[in-house]
């Protein structure tokens, strides 16, 4: 029968968000129910609001999200209810190609949901990034819930279903950062932070943050990076070279999703060196490179999905290095908020001032 719960909807291209009434349907086969404890405010729930993802609205926003599971489908065997999973937007097949290839965080049939939310009057929902869990209950695959450690707070550990894990990720799966590496982060927002925070887990010596905003780099600062450029002030190539001793970085993470700041990390790596985009472009944006620089500097131009991420290995391990004291996540939470305050959230994206407002529940 389903039942009637509160959620933030975008309705329309650039419209203001909206709390309504969304019905959510009893879990299928292979679904969960979760009851959402915490959901992120993360910059893609305003790319879909704005229709920077697709126009399939209206959409169930929100995604960063941790809750417990309520109820299980028919054949649900890895998670029941009451456990307190982290969700995330690429459950695995384990049948593809990549998967049997032993490869599964790139797999290539990842899948959400069969039944769709609606609401009251029966209009069906596009859940962001197949979750939307700006929602007091949602229903996803039982493959995008994880278990992680349950005495872990919430509004921190759901920080890992996106912008904190793509960052961390960026660094340490694609990025292959290592110890004693000079690492280079452009742009400073929670993923290119999740990208300094990983690659001080991983030892690098020398981390070089880039942005253009005092406020980033000095969180940056806290989060691992042993220096900061502004990007105003400063051309970035040079110095970052200047701070690796006349070389470039051993890896460079690219956070921004821009051509110019691709082409600022394509020639600030070493020789031999590893650009990482992790930042999301738009549609429309191309870029032009001297074939014979990417000849001539090696290396290897990577993409990194997610962060090359494989939840089931990656969520409980980072939340128990939070436990342990050795991840900050709870530096990432700007403030808590309520789900009528999102709209705000949005707003104060343009102005700064917040790493990540997170909705509590």
């Amino acid at each position: 029968m389903g039942q009637q719960v509160r959620g933030v909807i975008a309705r329309a291209k650039g419209a203001p968000v909206e709390t309504t009434t969304i019905v959510v349907p009893d879990p299928g086969p292979g679904e969960a129910v979760v009851a959402i404890k915490a959901c992120g405010v993360c910059h893609t729930d305003l790319h879909y609001r704005e229709g920077g993802i697709n126009d399939d609205f209206p959409f169930l926003l929100g995604h960063e999200a941790a809750g417990v599971v309520e109820s299980v489908g028919d054949g649900v065997t890895d998670v029941a209810p009451g456990d307190f999973v982290v969700l995330n937007w690429r459950a695995v097949c384990g049948n593809c190609r990549a998967c049997l290839r032993g490869k599964p965080w790139y797999c290539f049939a990842t899948h959400n949901a069969t039944q769709k939310m609606t609401l009251a009057d029966g209009t069906v929902l596009s859940p962001a990034l197949g979750i939307g869990a700006f929602v007091e209950k949602t229903l996803v695959a039982s493959g995008q819930c994880t278990k992680v450690d349950p005495s872990a707070r919430a509004a921190a550990v759901g920080l890992l279903g996106c912008g904190v894990m793509a960052g961390i990720g960026a660094a340490i799966n694609t990025g292959g950062v290592t110890r004693g590496d000079s690492v280079a982060v452009i742009g400073c927002g929670g993923v290119g932070d999740g990208a300094i925070a990983g690659a001080a887990l991983a030892g690098a010596t020398t981390i070089i943050a880039v942005d253009t905003d005092e406020q980033k780099l000095e969180w940056a600062r806290g989060f691992g990076a042993t220096h900061t450029v502004n990007a105003r002030n400063d051309d970035v190539v040079a110095k970052i070279q200047d701070l690796t001793g006349g070389f470039g970085a051993d890896v460079v993470i690219e956070a921004v999703g821009r051509p110019e700041t691709y082409k600022q990390g394509f020639y600030a790596r070493d020789l031999a060196g590893t650009l990482v985009l992790v930042g999301v472009p738009t549609p429309e944006m191309t870029i032009e490179l001297p074939l014979l620089d990417v000849f001539g500097r090696g290396g290897a131009l990577k993409s990194s999905w997610y962060g090359d991420c494989l939840p089931t290995r990656d969520f409980p391990m980072l939340t128990a290095l939070y436990q342990q004291g050795r991840l900050d996540l709870d530096a990432f939470v700007s403030e808590e908020i309520a789900l009528d305050q999102v709209e705000e959230a949005f707003a104060k994206m343009h102005t700064g001032g917040v790493l990540r407002s997170v909705v509590l529940f």
